[in-house]
């Protein structure tokens, strides 16, 4: 299948997404896998096709920070962190910020923080403008291997049916750096 194009299959992605389906996507440094974040079907089959444990938790990424908010606590986010945590978008940094209620567990895994990053990738960000919410984002590749850098080598790791979303890379070395939203602890540098 060729990959879809963000202009002229963008009903039909919107739509996959909604019937929970998974996508493929280039992000600044790998290629991503994605799904609706509130379809724990989706989710479920992401983590399988990873080999992830649930526990582990995923990562969100937006267009905007606004399309973060029902899954972030934003008013427990401390004051002293806040302009770091915001002028670091959109960028590589994926921070903790502790989840709202309403945020599901099978996106915060055993945590009571959610990883969040608001994308300054082109296709990433339109994706989620296009979907009107974040999107799971997790790089492509089964658990322990490394992440897909090219179509030829995410299609060796998967099955040839993933939908691929057109696009090139961002030109990132490496995935994003996560930091944490309290402490402000670097977890991953990138």
């Amino acid at each position: 299948m060729k990959p879809l194009s963000i202009i002229e299959d963008a009903d039909l992605i919107v739509e996959k997404l909604k019937l929970g389906e998974l996508l493929a996507y280039p992000t600044e440094a790998v290629f991503g896998l994605g799904c609706d974040p509130d379809n724990e079907i989706a989710v479920h089959k992401l983590l399988a096709l990873k080999k992830r444990p649930i526990e582990k938790g995923m990562i969100l990424v937006a267009n905007t920070y606004s399309q973060l908010l029902p899954y972030v606590d934003d008013g427990k986010i401390p004051m002293n962190m806040r302009n770091e945590i915001f002028s670091s978008w959109p960028g590589p940094v994926t921070w903790l910020l502790p989840a709202s209620k309403q945020c599901p567990k099978w996106v915060t895994g055993n945590s009571e923080l959610v990883a969040v990053r608001v994308s300054q990738h082109l296709v990433v960000s339109q994706l989620c403008e296009l979907f009107g919410k974040p999107l799971i984002s997790t790089s492509a590749n089964v658990s322990g291997a490394k992440p897909a850098t090219t179509p030829a080598h995410l299609f060796h790791q998967f099955d040839k049916t993933l939908l691929l979303v057109d696009g090139e890379l961002g030109g990132a070395n490496k995935p994003s750096q996560i930091r944490h939203g309290i402490s402000g602890q670097t977890i991953r540098d990138n």
